[in-house]
């Protein structure tokens, strides 16, 4: 790990870099303690304090003394993101000269900068290690950081070794580690457990279906159920995608990803809830038993739904999850999904779209995710457009009736499986960093659970 909290007298090493932190107005206003040569070295290399920007000052001796680092603000989540794979190998700590900086943002930058998906191919090298007096928030911050890791992790690890049975694992793995209760459904069990639209969705596939079940927490505390997509390859079945299509379809268990990874915050951080993670988790594939188009099915809440499109998975193997998830009568229910391409086409990769029918608490989370730099932004559930979805032979069909509004009639659809008195957030999410930020790379991405996760401390304390 690239981060070191420091507990009790422990100091930092003696050998430690100092990092100086400043803005672009206490750099103008030279308030950092630098002698002449320094400051001249730091202008002719062009240092301007702006974010995500840093200098290496020389010593005497020719070694690095110290490092000039640009920040846009104490609290930036991203704050030294850009420096564990810049700066020189080697261990690091805060200097006093420069600004104070939230230990929370420390922590959790310097994890998120740190980051690699390394499973195949060895880094170059290792990032540079940073030493950090522990505190409540520096181990918060390095809780969220290592929960963003792992999603990550899972998002980019290749279908073939990442298949429901790998996602079922690591669920598992979760569930010992936070002494919670783990169980799933495989198989043919689906369909005696009355799972009939996730058995369809993932029969065809080599590898079996499931329903992945996590209970944690007091009994006695809120229920908060969490419902993550867990398409580990979507080939689009008999619809099939093409080639451009199904390139990145890896990531279509993304939505289930960021449940874990909510999950793992929750958990760690020992929210008073009672939580139920949910997954179902199925592979899209193309054989002789896949299921059709035109083809209708029984839902476990007992509405009929007729396929449109076999490449519209995501939602009917959802159905049955969150009718399962209502049966528990929770305070609150999550859903996260790759949903649709039309929420990207509306908002781009790094907006997940927000349905619910409580506005207010819409309204909240945009807040949260616009102070956190972990946005999320609301679309309207329309009412009216269920028309869109209303079949000639069944109760409701998993496609539009054009291409217009794909986003809302997808969530229309789930929405007929949450009863209107249920609390329900859907959020449809990419997962994914199609370009290089700091703390960002290209591949697999956590997207509003930072912002969940504020949410449900500022509901249930923690």
């Amino acid at each position: 790990m690239s981060l070191d909290l420091l507990t009790g007298r422990k100091k930092p090493a003696a050998s430690a870099t100092p990092l100086w932190c400043t803005d672009r107005d206490h750099w103008a206003q030279g308030a950092l303690p630098l002698t002449p040569a320094q400051r001249r070295w730091a202008q002719a290399t062009g240092f301007d304090a702006s974010p995500h920007s840093h200098a290496l000052l020389p010593g005497d001796d020719g070694a690095v003394a110290a490092v000039l680092v640009g920040v846009r603000s104490p609290d930036d989540p991203f704050v030294l993101s850009s420096l564990p794979r810049a700066l020189p190998p080697g261990t690091y700590v805060l200097g006093a000269e420069g600004l104070a900086l939230d230990d929370q943002a420390v922590a959790l930058s310097w994890l998120l900068g740190s980051y690699r998906f390394d499973l195949y191919r060895r880094s170059s090298r290792e990032p540079a290690r940073l030493q950090l007096r522990a505190s409540a928030s520096a181990s918060r911050g390095a809780v969220m950081g290592e929960a963003i890791c792992a999603v990550r992790d899972l998002v980019n690890t290749p279908a073939e070794h990442m298949g429901p049975a790998e996602l079922a694992e690591a669920v598992q793995m979760l569930a010992k580690a936070h002494g919670a209760r783990f169980q799933q459904t495989v198989g043919e069990a689906l369909l005696t457990q009355n799972f009939p639209a996730i058995h369809a969705v993932g029969r065809a596939a080599t590898r079996a279906p499931r329903l992945i079940e996590l209970q944690w927490g007091d009994p006695d505390h809120p229920l908060v159920s969490l419902v993550g997509k867990g398409v580990c390859f979507d080939s689009g079945g008999l619809d099939i995608k093409g080639a451009d299509g199904m390139r990145w379809m890896k990531k279509d268990m993304g939505g289930a990803a960021n449940v874990i990874g909510l999950a793992t915050m929750i958990m760690a951080l020992k929210l008073p809830v009672h939580l139920q993670v949910l997954i179902p988790a199925v592979e899209n594939a193309i054989a002789g038993n896949a299921y059709r188009p035109g083809d209708v099915y029984k839902t476990r809440a007992g509405i009929h739904i007729e396929i449109g499109n076999t490449d519209a998975e995501g939602r009917v193997i959802l159905c049955d999850a969150l009718a399962y998830a209502v049966e528990g009568n929770p305070e609150l229910i999550i859903d996260m999904a790759t949903l649709t391409g039309a929420a990207r086409v509306a908002l781009g990769p790094q907006l997940p779209a927000l349905f619910t029918r409580n506005t207010p608490l819409a309204r909240e989370l945009m807040d949260h995710g616009h102070a956190l730099q972990d946005p999320v932004w609301q679309l309207p559930l329309w009412g009216p457009y269920h028309g869109l979805i209303e079949s000639d032979i069944a109760d409701i069909v998993n496609t539009g009736k054009g291409p217009m509004a794909g986003a809302v009639t997808a969530a229309l659809f789930l929405a007929d499986f949450v009863p209107e008195q249920q609390e329900w957030l859907h959020l449809d999410c990419f997962a994914w960093n199609d370009g290089n930020r700091p703390g960002r790379p290209v591949g697999g991405e956590a997207q509003g659970i930072r912002t969940l996760l504020a949410m449900l401390e500022q509901r249930y304390g923690g």
